[in-house]
């Protein structure tokens, strides 16, 4: 017997997105490129942990398990027959809507409908979703429709109710009172592959100190989405109405047409080639087909998708222009220079000309790259962090959402060209908060000497920002050297618009991307900066490191290393280099590196992701000290290679300079 087509909040989430994904999900002929894993989502996002802090909060309720539908509404009928209830995943259905609400709390003919998300709010009221023009803040649009939603659905299927909504959030305001919080909530795979909680202690003794969660009254805010007026242009369709043409729509497998856009850049319903030739469907391709009336080949012209830092985006789209010829010196614009080298609109141009041309050359500003790197001084040093920030703290007196710094990796450059890879750390201890003995460390690495430091994009920078707030914060007597640590970090940082105090450091780090921005240009990069698009382009760009690295020189006397014994770091397939970040093991057997960056949404630790989400399985997941041991093998390896690709930018460089 087929499965009911019912729209659930997770598909009305989807449609959110995009309404033409209703179409695809769940279709064997159309692969989803993102892992549809909720282990790894919950690892990513922190979110089960905190539905299960949640329900403390709640404490006394029951869990409604189980995966058919009919089986958990009948249990959710029975248990709404109470005068008082607390119910934990409770299902409805109305017609052929069906959601499971995180927490539902009965009180006669009262529900308080509670939807629990991992996202901090840093407010008091409902007020506080709303922008400066009183409208609905766009980040918070998928959280309050989710449960303008659920509200809809729980109205109408028991309309006896008076249904009050509330979002549950992780308040950035309170602090955690007891230490070790986050480490009593470890996370396993139920039978069904799905997380849950597998507490360190008896629920009973469970001490969670005074609550970090916010829960935010916004049934004001529903009304207004009901009425129309929670945006500045009315929709074109009531809520309402909406719902009744998704459900529709879903239920009868019929595909609703949703305009092209810069949303269509992250569709996870887009083949790769031989996905194709192996005769898998592309929703993404079959969007562009029926509504811009694309051919096969006109996936192969470069595309306005493709144009690095483009604002405007989708304004070209829908005036027809789809491509990087069509736009027009108008089109681009003019920003003014803030510095030497390329502005952000000369890059652009540089790109649509390379990209139309079919021109395959880099662009490398070299005497104002040289004038840059003559003013660096020896040893050079290069660093990356790893990091993270999670909802639940780890220790007493920190804020939901602190950061967490864990990792990182040095390498270092003399004089001569000698390369080393001189220091790195992890913390592989649950539940420990390391940042202090990061910087510590991270200190004896670099004060040895006044040479030049370099980070790749602002990341480095804003962890020790947000590390020396934490030791100003700290007490004397808890950190003994927090003046000194705060001293030092002044040194080689400057100050972001969060601090009270000013300050430029006189060794402040230089960064290697506002390099690549300002003075590299290379179509082999496909229009992105990230350090694992410039790498490979650096790499089949130049004979040079082909040369070098396609022996095993690293980790040996010649180049030592902490995580590798010689390396072989050119492999050459089909002409071109393979990505060095392709040769490492996933750290996850189930997703590939890129794929579990997918789920982190903070642009901030996007890039590292992976690793991220490796750390937070050290932690909180349930693991042997042998599988621990890998995964923390196979962190120093990735975040080693971070700090090398600069060290092979900076030798590429050095190398077009000096020809």
């Amino acid at each position: 017997m087929p499965k009911p087509r019912y729209l659930t909040k997770s598909r009305f989430k989807t449609a959110l997105e995009c309404e033409t994904k209703l179409y695809y999900t769940n279709k064997q002929e159309y692969p989803n490129q993102k892992i549809d894993d909720p282990f790894l989502e919950a690892l990513a996002e922190g979110g089960f942990q905190v539905e299960e802090l949640a329900r403390i909060y709640h404490g006394g309720g029951t869990l409604v398990e189980g995966r058919d539908y009919d089986g958990v509404l009948d249990i959710t009928n029975f248990l709404l027959l109470r005068e008082k209830a607390v119910i934990y995943q409770a299902a409805f259905r109305y017609e052929n809507l069906f959601i499971r609400a995180d927490i539902i709390v009965k009180d006669g003919n009262k529900l308080d409908l509670i939807e629990v998300k991992a996202k901090s709010f840093d407010g008091k009221d409902s007020m506080d979703f709303l922008n400066k023009s009183g409208n609905l803040n766009t980040d918070w649009v998928p959280y309050v429709y989710d449960v303008a939603f659920q509200k809809y659905v729980i109205t109408k299927a028991y309309p006896r109710f008076e249904v009050r909504s509330y979002l549950m959030l992780a308040d950035k305001n309170a602090r955690a009172t007891v230490d070790g919080l986050n480490q009593k909530f470890l996370v396993v795979r139920d039978k069904y592959g799905y997380p849950q909680i597998k507490y360190k202690y008896d629920l009973a003794s469970l001490v969670v100190g005074k609550e970090i969660l916010i829960k935010v009254k916004i049934d004001d805010l529903i009304g207004r989405i009901y009425e129309g007026t929670d945006r500045a242009e009315p929709p074109s369709i009531p809520f309402i109405d909406y719902i009744k043409l998704l459900s529709d729509n879903y239920k009868k497998d019929k595909k609703l047409e949703t305009p092209l856009g810069e949303k269509c850049m992250k569709c996870e319903f887009k083949c790769d080639p031989e996905e194709l030739k192996d005769g898998c469907k592309s929703g993404f391709h079959e969007c562009w087909k029926l509504m811009a009336g694309f051919t096969d080949k006109d996936f192969d012209k470069p595309s306005i998708l493709d144009l690095w830092d483009y604002k405007k985006k989708d304004q070209a789209i829908q005036g027809e222009k789809y491509f990087l010829n069509d736009l027009t010196d108008d089109d681009i614009g003019h920003s003014k220079p803030k510095k030497s080298g390329m502005t952000r609109t000369e890059r652009q141009r540089i790109q649509i000309q390379k990209a139309v041309d079919g021109d395959t050359t880099m662009d490398l500003r070299v005497d104002e790259l040289r004038r840059e790197m003559e003013s660096w001084k020896f040893p050079l040093h290069m660093i990356d962090f790893e990091t993270t920030a999670v909802a639940i703290p780890f220790h007493k007196n920190m804020r939901p959402f602190e950061g967490i710094a864990f990792q990182f990796s040095h390498h270092t450059i003399d004089q001569k060209g000698n390369i080393l890879h001189a220091g790195q750390y992890l913390n592989v201890e649950r539940g420990r908060f390391p940042n202090f003995e990061f910087v510590r460390a991270l200190k004896k690495e670099l004060e040895k000497d006044d040479g030049t430091i370099f980070r790749y994009a602002a990341h480095e920078n804003t962890f020790l920002n947000i590390i020396y707030t934490q030791l100003t914060e700290a007490s004397k007597k808890e950190v003994p050297d927090k003046e000194e640590l705060c001293a030092w970090i002044q040194t080689i940082t400057h100050s972001t618009g969060r601090q009270a105090d000013e300050w430029e450091g006189s060794r402040t780090m230089v960064d290697l991307l506002d390099m690549v921005k300002r003075f590299y240009y290379d179509p082999y990069a496909g229009g992105s900066n990230s350090i694992k698009a410039i790498l490979p382009a650096v790499l089949n760009r130049s004979k040079y490191l082909q040369k070098k690295y396609s022996k095993p020189i690293y980790g040996t006397s010649a180049i030592p290393s902490f995580n590798y014994k010689d390396k072989v770091w050119i492999e050459i397939k089909d002409g071109m280099v393979t990505n060095p970040y392709e040769l490492l093991p996933p750290l996850f057997e189930s997703a590939t590196n890129e794929q579990l960056e997918e789920y982190i949404t903070d642009p901030m630790l996007s890039e590292g992701g992976a690793a991220m989400m490796a750390y937070a399985k050290m932690q909180f997941a349930e693991m042997s000290d042998a599988e621990r041991n890998l995964v923390a093998e196979g962190l120093l390896r990735y975040c080693e290679l971070d700090t090398f690709a600069m060290v092979m930018i900076w030798e590429f460089w050095t190398n077009e300079i000096h020809k």
